[in-house]
């Protein structure tokens, strides 16, 4: 499939976010249809190769309604899964909140027997999504190359070296190719019968049926026009969205005998649309009917009176051409048609000269049927139109400048196609023919399109004065347009104004300098200034004295450096050290205002440039840090600060960054802009100390310096979202030192954030809801949320897909569930179940959080055994999260199996499920945290039937043993309850008293902690008991 759609499939020119569309063609739907063939019937024809599991899932929006699943699908909320599950336990159909993921092709053709009349449109879906499904099939060795695939070969040596487990993947490969040539041929076939509609082929066939259209009987039309009037720049009228599906042109059409009705030009041919509301001025787009290859065809179709007439002038045509030929007078009428002839090919001059001097009559005849038969009915209209009043048949009617302006524009486009054999005829058709597309084309641009142009052709040639003047004169234009920059880069202007850079001249270097700095703006003109070489000459002009020249190019390498290729050339060429030289202010400047511009160019360039990781460190290196803490403390002014605070926000991802923050003393300052009036200077404040306050100190510090009212004032620019973002973020870290809680209690934060949980996007909702969490860490703030009625908004974003909220989310939830009341909420709304089939998220982070939070939920729950059991396959799945190579999910599992073991029959289903085995496995774990959790899990399960056996068989007693060396008093209670419980089996108690386990008992019976003491001795008293009933076997 991966060839087929490489290069057979008819894909949109106009992209969109980067990925083009199938085209609504004929081919396509074959294609589709091919395709859809082939997955519906491969599950019976290859048994095995269709329970391959993809390397890589097939991911798409899908269109389809969970409704629509039957059996063999568990559908929970937003999300459907299939039954059926890879080795890994992930199944191989799921379906979360709109995104489809595929894993199998049994699984596909499931899907398609699913949607029946839909399955078109959802393989239409899955193949733009997916433009190489062979290389998410088979993996990233199999993708589509264009030169020479030698993929097969080695899928034979490696089957040959007796690689078992590649047999499938090498049929799948054969099967795979033997469909995309299958499709190729077809494709070659059908594309070999078809021309492709164009634009200026479209706009011809529009104009001259318009031309001839009118009330009297005897036309072919009564009314026919474009419903735009604007043509883009690829001579489309069709928005730029529309272009993707292929549109061209949509036309209006008022025949004689039936109601007006609308036509669309596609690149593949014509068709009926849905119809064009003038009111509105909208276009119904679904296509009605048959695709048409010219707009004739499609006329004779649908108006019978259009064949009527047309018919009715070819025939007239051929009764003409036939009396003509039989009359006495045939030379003179020979020379009439041959005039005739000129006029319709709309030939130049110079070849209407040649033509008159062939002698050969039968020649002329011969060579005018060639070029005349693909547009013989518009002649023939034409002469009726103006021979109303019985014009006699050797009489010709005299040309008109605009039908031999508008016919020569029919040659141009036929020529193209046919390539004329006379060289001379063709040179001078160019000649004439320039002016004419130039007029074309002016009539859809603005006036400064072309006045830019000639000043940039002045750049060119003039000397140095008309170089300068011509580039003050350009300044005038409103050069932010699109129109007066694109106009600048298709004259060659980019071109001129970088190689003027290179001159000795002051004046126009800081000429070009203010054109390049305002049409930067646009993506394209930074793209090509950064491949003309422009960004290299800026780094070297960076070294010159001029304080305007440095400012002026400081602040265009600011503009093009917004992407990867730009920073890097600027990196590379020694810029950074530069950048970073302007932002030092000699101490008793002459000229303060010229020293804050070049500092302020400097830092909006470094600003840019601070995207990469690598310029981080170059800055670093290069002295950036107390350069712009410097200019933090000492220039008050917002231009200033905004680069300087924005460049420090977005190195402060970096750790070393967020030390020199601290150390600099910059938190004060940070804090006190926070009042700026600057919406944007607010906004990187308030980033810097949401990256920065990840460190404890740093929380301490904007308390001190009372940043934390400051930050909750910045809540009520809820229009701002960057800003929000930036303060809920804040706020969010700030949280994380319970004084820093209190103190937001004190100033009404949780009820501020609560109103925030909604109508938000999903960067302000995953602060939000984190400072919530982080508040809910402190009880008395857990009424407030309840009564602010912050529990139901958080409960609906469960649903999401993004993943730090999904894991910030749950975390608020889960505390939110500690107290009695609101788990009674959550148990309302549904919440736990939520909760629970996030367990089933492939983010290990979602994961933990998930079962984290369903701990507090099953504790606090009224009936939580009969809750747990509720949730169909729901123990199945949390004993099987055993198996995850995350530390953090298997503690939380851990933790969760410990709540859900005390109910007897969940224990009972846990255990028929292998819990015993999978917590044994991972006795040996060096971590606290899951040690704690695990020991936890074990003394629960060891409460069920001979699990205290299992364990020893496991051995898993030793590994727990030693969990008392732990330093965390956590572990050493949750271990001795274990060994408690473990210790009631006697082969158990042997293996403790060889593990040393007394001595390290007897050391925690002395503890103040109840618990680890009732558990200590407890475990001591069951080894006494077997060595006293050993003794007393022994010796009676």
């Amino acid at each position: 499939m991966g060839a087929s759609l490489a290069r057979a499939a008819q894909w949109t020119a106009v992209s969109e976010v980067g990925k083009g569309k199938l085209e609504l063609s004929p081919l396509n739907e074959k294609l589709l249809a091919e395709i859809i063939n082939f997955v519906t019937t491969f599950p019976d024809k290859h048994i095995e190769e269709s329970d391959y599991v993809f390397m890589e899932p097939l991911s798409w929006e899908t269109s389809i309604r969970n409704a629509d699943f039957g059996t063999g699908y568990d559908v929970i909320g937003s999300t459907v899964a299939s039954d059926e599950k890879d080795s890994k336990g992930s199944s191989l159909l799921e379906v979360n909140n709109g995104v489809m993921k595929l894993r199998t092709l049994r699984q596909a053709a499931n899907l398609l027997r699913v949607l029946k009349g839909k399955s078109t449109n959802e393989t239409r879906r899955c193949l733009e999504a997916n433009s190489d499904p062979v290389a998410k099939i088979l993996g990233p060795a199999f993708a589509t190359v264009t030169s020479e695939d030698s993929t097969v070969i080695r899928m034979v040596n490696r089957h040959k070296d007796g690689e078992d487990e590649n047999s499938i993947q090498l049929r799948l490969l054969l099967i795979m190719q033997q469909l995309d040539m299958r499709l190729l041929n077809y494709c070659l076939n059908e594309m070999s019968k078809q021309v492709r509609l164009t634009p200026e082929v479209a706009n011809v066939e529009v104009e001259l049926l318009r031309k001839f259209s009118g009330d009297e009987p005897s036309t072919p039309l009564k009314e026919i026009h474009f419903t735009s009037s604007h043509v883009f720049n690829n001579n489309c009228r069709a928005l730029p969205w529309r272009q993707l599906h292929g549109d061209i042109c949509y036309v209006s059409i008022k025949p004689h005998d039936d109601d007006r009705f609308c036509v669309t030009a596609s690149t593949y041919g014509w068709f009926v649309n849905g119809g064009y509301d003038e009111d509105a001025h909208e276009v119904n787009y679904e296509k009605h009917g048959e695709v048409h290859k010219d707009l004739i065809t499609l006329l004779r179709s649908k108006s019978s009176k259009f064949a009527e007439n047309i018919d009715k002038q070819e025939m007239s045509r051929r009764e003409e051409d036939e009396s003509v030929a039989a009359g006495d007078d045939s030379g003179s009428v020979v020379d009439d048609e041959q005039e005739m002839e000129k006029e319709t090919d709309a030939a130049s001059e110079k070849y209407h000269s040649q033509t008159k001097q062939v002698n050969s009559k039968g020649k002329i005849k011969i060579q005018r049927k060639k070029k005349l038969e693909p547009s013989l009915k518009w002649k023939t209209i034409e002469e009726s139109q103006k021979t109303e009043k019985s014009v006699p048949k050797k009489k010709v009617v005299p040309k008109s400048p605009g039908l031999y302006n508008r016919r020569k524009s029919i040659v141009r486009v036929k020529s193209a196609v046919e390539e004329l054999e006379s060289e001379s005829s063709e040179e001078s058709s160019d000649e004439e023919d320039t002016p004419a597309e130039r007029r074309n084309e002016g009539t859809d641009l603005p006036s400064e399109y072309w006045a830019i142009q000639k000043l940039v052709k002045y750049l060119k040639g003039g000397n140095q004065t008309a170089t300068i003047i011509a580039l003050c004169s350009m300044r005038d234009f409103n050069l932010h347009q699109e129109t007066c920059q694109i106009a600048i880069r298709d004259v060659g202007g980019l071109e001129v104004m970088i190689n003027l850079l290179d001159t000795e001249d002051n004046r126009c270097k800081i000429g070009a300098l203010q054109i390049l700095k305002e049409i930067t703006h646009n993506v394209l003109i930074r793209k090509a200034v950064a491949d003309l070489g422009g960004l290299q000459t800026m780094v070297e002009i960076l070294q010159t004295r001029n304080k305007e020249l440095k400012a002026l190019t400081a602040e265009t390498i600011a503009n093009v450096a917004r992407f990867k290729k730009a920073r890097k050339t600027v990196r590379e060429h020694g810029g950074i050290k530069k950048l970073v030289a302007l932002l030092k202010i000699p101490e008793k400047s002459k000229d303060l205002e010229r020293d804050i511009a070049v500092a302020r160019s400097g830092a909006l360039a470094l600003l840019s440039l601070s995207k990469s990781s690598k310029i981080k460190n170059a800055m670093k290196r290069a002295g950036a840090i107390p350069l712009l803490a410097n200019l933090l403390k000492s220039i008050e002014h917002e231009s200033l600060l905004i680069p300087v605070v924005g460049t420090l926000q977005e190195c402060a991802s970096d750790m070393s960054y967020r030390m020199a923050i601290r150390k600099e003393g910059m938190i004060p300052y940070l804090v006190k802009n926070l009042g700026s009036e600057s919406a944007e200077l607010q906004m990187h404040c308030a980033s810097a100390i949401f990256k920065s306050a990840e460190d404890k100190i740093t929380r301490n510090l904007v308390r001190q310096y009372q940043g934390l009212s400051p930050l909750i004032d910045l809540l009520k620019f809820t229009g701002n979202k960057p800003l929000l973002a930036a303060a809920t973020g804040a706020i969010w870290k700030c949280a994380k030192s319970i004084e820093n809680v209190e103190i937001f209690k004190e100033l009404k934060a949780i009820e501020t954030l609560v109103d925030l949980l909604e109508d938000q996007p999903e960067e302000v909702l995953v602060n939000v809801v984190g400072a919530i969490a982080e508040c809910c860490k402190v009880e008395e703030n857990l009424g407030m949320i309840r009564s602010s009625g912050g529990i139901p908004p958080m409960i609906k974003l469960l649903t999401g897909t993004n993943q730090m909220l999904l894991v910030n989310t749950t975390n608020a939830v889960g505390q939110c569930a500690k107290e009695m009341e609101n788990m009674q909420i959550i148990d309302k709304l549904d919440g736990v179940r939520l909760l629970w089939s996030l367990l089933k998220n492939p983010n290990h982070d979602v994961q933990a959080s998930a079962a984290w939070a369903v701990c507090p939920c099953i504790q606090n729950a009224k009936d939580s055994g009969e809750m747990v059991r509720s949730f169909v396959g729901g123990l199945e799945l949390i004993v099987h999260l055993l198996k995850s190579d995350d530390i953090e999910v298997l503690a939380s599992c851990c933790a969760a199996i410990a709540q859900i073991a005390k109910d007897e029959e969940n224990l009972a289903v846990i255990t028929d499920h292998g819990v015993v085995p999978l917590l044994g496995k991972l006795a040996h774990t060096t971590s606290d945290n899951l040690r704690h959790h695990l020991a936890a899990a074990i003394a629960q399960c060891c409460t069920w039937g001979n699990n205290r056996i299992a364990f020893g068989n496991e051995k898993a007693v030793a590994p727990v043993v030693g969990y008392l060396d732990s330093k965390d008093l956590d572990v050493h209670r949750a271990t001795a309850r274990a060994l408690y419980q473990l210790s009631r089996e006697p082969r158990n108690c042997v293996t403790m008293h060889e593990s040393g386990v007394v001595k390290r008992l007897l050391k925690m019976v002395g503890s103040k902690d109840t618990v680890l003491q009732e558990a200590a001795a407890g475990c001591i008293g069951n080894i006494r008991r077997l060595a006293f009933i050993n003794e007393k076997t022994r010796y009676g």
